[in-house]
This record gives C-alpha cells, sequence and structure tokens, in this order.
C-alpha cells in the first residue's frame, strides 16, 4: 500500500474511532487537494494531524499540524503504529489550556451538587 492511501486508510480509521466516541467526525478535504485543512474534522478547536506510521517523527507532525493550524484551533498529532493504540500529542501548554477546562467545570459542578 502506498503512503498515500495509508494515510487516508489511517484517517477514515481515526474518524471511525472518535464516531464511537459520539463525535460526528470524517476525514478532511485534503484529498481535494485544499492545503491546510485537518486531516481530520469533527472536534471544534482542534487541529488534528493524523499518522498512521511506524516510524513517526513527531518534531515534524507538530510543526506541520501547528502551522496549518488556524489561531483558534488547538494542534494535535493522532498516531498509531500497527497493532498499536491511538495516542494523542500535543504541547504541554496546550494541554494544561485544555486540563484548566476541564478542571474548572469540575468545580463547578462539584459546588452546584
Amino acid at each position: 500500500m502506498n503512503s498515500r492511501n495509508k494515510g487516508a486508510v489511517g484517517e477514515r480509521e481515526l474518524a471511525k474511532v472518535l464516531k464511537g466516541y459520539g463525535y460526528d467526525c470524517r476525514r478532511g478535504q485534503q484529498y481535494c487537494g485544499t492545503n491546510g485543512d485537518a486531516d481530520v474534522v469533527g472536534l471544534p478547536g482542534l487541529h488534528i494531524e493524523c499518522k498512521r506510521v511506524e516510524r513517526l517523527n513527531l518534531d515534524d507532525a507538530m510543526e506541520q499540524t501547528k502551522a496549518d493550524a488556524r489561531r483558534e484551533e488547538i494542534p494535535v498529532v493522532m498516531h498509531r503504529k500497527n497493532n498499536g493504540k491511538w495516542r494523542v500529542t500535543m504541547s504541554l501548554e496546550d494541554f494544561v489550556t485544555i486540563y484548566r477546562e476541564w478542571e474548572n467545570n469540575l468545580t463547578i459542578k462539584e459546588t452546584e451538587s
């Protein structure tokens, strides 16, 4: 399988996994020739670069997603190897932003109880 086909298969696979979590995700528009679109769309606020490879240069993948992400999007790389689990890589700064939002929502729910 060539790398373009493997990438498309990986994007469809990731979209299906995210759908399993209840998110309406699908492949982005890259296959139509539009540059800068995320590989998988349907998680507002995230710019997803999907990598389905055995050897991944995470630095290059993160640079790609950061370059393509819009200002309001958090750049993430979702990746897996054969027979491996899907993983998410993002900057620590972006992780802390997401975690603080989750923590604030948890605190609000606790005070409402």
